[in-house]
């Protein structure tokens, strides 16, 4: 069983508030780059649901966990002197 909207309208829907912080190449087109750092903000980094450029029209955690994994990825180890 689904939602209304989802049974008459084929139109996925969620509990979950997702988007807002889209990925782009610059500050015009997004919040955040491809390594899901704030343009303009070094060292500011958005990693969460606000991400996802759309409803997956499922429980959208393992997506916001792969994202956080690919994210952590792209962080540069602290030199340890």
């Amino acid at each position: 069983m689904g939602s209304l909207g989802e049974n008459l309208l084929n139109y996925p829907t969620t509990a979950h508030i997702l988007g807002g912080s889209p990925m782009g190449k610059d500050a015009s087109e997004g919040v955040i780059d491809e390594s899901f750092q704030v343009h303009n903000y070094p060292g500011l980094y958005i990693v969460d649901g606000s991400t996802m450029p759309a409803n997956p029209g499922v429980n959208p955690s393992l997506t916001i966990t792969a994202l956080a994994e690919y994210a952590m990825s792209r962080i540069p180890e602290k030199n340890h002197k």
